[in-house]
């Protein structure tokens, strides 16, 4: 009877003991398998296999291409992966990803840009902020110190294309928002950022509303105003449903969360969403 007693008190005891630790157990084994793949991931998407004979087909509005080509070159140098890089506008992006339907990834000036392509976009992250600034002429010889200066008809004002561009509906919101988008005199309008800057420099015109890294030049100089803090947008990158190499670009989207990636934004301008 002792015996049996025994047997049955050892069996509870037993059964309480995996009952109460059976679930850290099993947390803690699979706690350690994610850890470890998350380690192994890490060490492929910083740059540390070999891609080479792998291609990836991205791409990119036309006013990030000087930061964004120099990471797909560092990319290719760490992994041996090339990138085939399409520089456009939005629309011209937007238009050959659903005529063409190919494409890995699409670097767009704001998440409003993935709309139209809603259908292919599997994923998406944020790489850096895209911030818009009224710009002058250095030293301001206009006067202009806020959006409603812009009505005044000495002034010329280049802005983007509103159909196309990023910046051009960011534009004409404001000017929409601040009563005076039908009364500026608008010169001119273009279908990237670095056509807008390049028009102020060169003295077509006489204030813009560009992205704040194209200011790149001493002749130019940003209004202090906050009225365009409402307007900062952020770049995303989209991985598209017709990649068929996940392996190239789990590597690529993992070195756009590296250092180097960082510092080559940085550099450039941008203030960068470090994930």
């Amino acid at each position: 009877m002792k015996k049996t007693c025994m047997v049955t008190m050892w069996a509870i005891l037993i059964s309480l003991s995996l009952s109460g630790c059976g679930k850290n157990v099993s947390n803690s084994i699979s706690d350690s398998a994610k850890a470890a793949e998350t380690t192994a991931q890490a060490v492929t998407e910083a740059g540390k296999t070999d891609l080479s004979g792998h291609t990836l087909s991205v791409y990119c509005g036309a006013g990030m291409t000087k930061p964004f080509q120099k990471i797909a070159d560092a990319f290719k140098e760490q992994t041996g992966c090339e990138l085939e890089i399409t520089f456009a506008n939005a629309g011209q992006i937007q238009t050959q990803i659903n005529t063409a339907k190919e494409g890995d990834l699409f670097i767009a000036g704001s998440a409003d840009e993935l709309k139209p392509v809603s259908d292919v976009v599997t994923a998406s992250k944020d790489l850096v902020k895209h911030i818009p600034v009224l710009a002058v002429k250095s030293s301001n010889p206009l006067k202009i110190t806020k959006l409603t200066d812009l009505a005044n008809k000495d002034v010329r004002l280049v802005l983007g294309d509103a159909k196309s561009t990023p910046i051009g509906k960011i534009s004409d919101k404001a000017l929409t928002d601040a009563g005076v988008l039908d009364k500026v005199n608008v010169v001119a309008r273009t279908t990237t950022a670095p056509e807008i800057f390049n028009a102020l420099t060169v003295d077509e015109c006489d204030a813009i509303i560009v992205w704040k890294e194209n200011v790149t030049d001493s002749s130019v100089e940003i209004v202090d105003t906050e009225e365009m803090q409402k307007y900062i947008k952020t770049v995303p990158a989209a991985s598209l449903s017709y990649c068929d190499d996940t392996e190239a670009l789990n590597a690529f989207l993992g070195f756009l969360d590296s250092d180097t990636s960082y510092s080559i934004w940085e550099d450039f301008g941008y203030e960068v969403i470090k994930n």
